[in-house]
């Protein structure tokens, strides 16, 4: 799948360059000078709409997972690829689903873009993926290190990565530098009160343990908050079934630990919840859902989602949970 994708790329650039020699400017120098902004993921395309503000100065700014597609199965469509490859800022997270890029970026028209990944903005900070006691392991996983990708699911991470979005632009459009500083200054200050909510509703739990009958991404989440937790998978497992032996590992947890809520992230599905529930001494645990923004849609943006209000909302969440 890597190799076809990679070629269909490849080709995809060379018609892209054929097509560029004859159209007499790029797609920014048509549209009077625009700043070209595009971002694979809703939070990155959330953080740049704050760190713009209301004015944003003829800013046009894309969202390549804008239908509900999750980041582990996206494949980029031809008319992705040629927005991303003629824009002045690339956002994207960096990890093993998003390899596409390293191919799709070699071909970029626009030698002057620039590139931000979340995971190179982390550093030595991302975090391997856990295969934790009880976790179903992914029987085609293999014993090389797999990090992370969740990055954006801490509103620690979230101010360190408004800061590069904001010195980037500062960067491509000096006139309006001191803008973007204040808006990201005043944003990272919302993501700090937020934070600070967080640790107080952590800090104050009789709980301390999480435990998901599902995918967990929330590794730098819980760990931000000293959390402890299981999981039937790891947090970009492709299993959907559960075996006998994970069901009742975190059955037997949740009757050691006396816990109250089973966790699952969005979507429909909690029928690993409902069984290892079903498993339990008491069989009256809550199905509580944590949003981990992976699914994100055009349609949630235009309802008024923010980052801001997910994690809000995860927040109340959490304090249910912990209870």
């Amino acid at each position: 799948m890597k190799k076809t994708l990679a070629l269909f790329i490849a080709v995809l650039l060379s018609v892209s360059s054929l097509s560029a020699c004859g159209s007499g400017g790029s797609q920014k120098e048509n549209e009077a000078g625009k700043i070209r902004i595009v971002a694979t993921v809703f939070p990155e395309y959330d953080w740049v709409l704050n760190v713009l503000g209301d004015d944003p100065f003829q800013a046009e700014v894309s969202m390549l997972l804008d239908s509900g597609v999750d980041i582990h199965s996206f494949q980029p469509s031809a008319a992705d690829i040629l927005k991303m490859t003629d824009c002045d800022l690339f956002i994207y997270v960096g990890g093993e689903s998003d390899e596409w890029v390293a191919d799709a970026l070699k071909g970029a028209t626009k030698k002057d873009m620039t590139v931000i990944s979340l995971m190179d903005v982390l550093g030595d900070a991302v975090k391997e993926e856990d295969i934790i006691e009880g976790m179903q392991k992914d029987p085609e996983e293999e014993d090389e290190k797999e990090y992370d990708e969740h990055v954006w699911l801490s509103l620690r991470n979230a101010a360190l990565f408004t800061e590069s979005i904001a010195a980037a632009l500062q960067k491509i459009d000096p006139d309006h530098a001191e803008t973007y500083k204040k808006n990201s200054e005043t944003y990272i200050e919302k993501l700090d009160t937020l934070d600070a909510e967080y640790q107080s509703a952590v800090s104050d739990a009789s709980v301390r343990t999480l435990l998901f009958g599902d995918r967990f991404p929330f590794r730098y989440l819980v760990d931000d908050y000293g959390l402890n937790y299981y999981a039937a998978f790891a947090g970009c497992s492709a299993e959907t079934e559960a075996s006998f032996e994970t069901i009742t590992f975190l059955a037997e947890k949740i009757n050691e630990l006396s816990l109250k809520a089973v966790m699952t992230i969005e979507g429909n599905d909690h029928r690993i919840a409902e069984t290892i529930i079903r498993n339990t001494r008491t069989k009256d645990q809550q199905i509580l859902t944590l949003d981990s923004m992976q699914a994100a849609s055009a349609k949630d943006m235009e309802k008024g989602m923010t980052y801001l209000s997910i994690m809000e909302k995860n927040l109340s969440v959490l304090k249910d949970a912990l209870k």
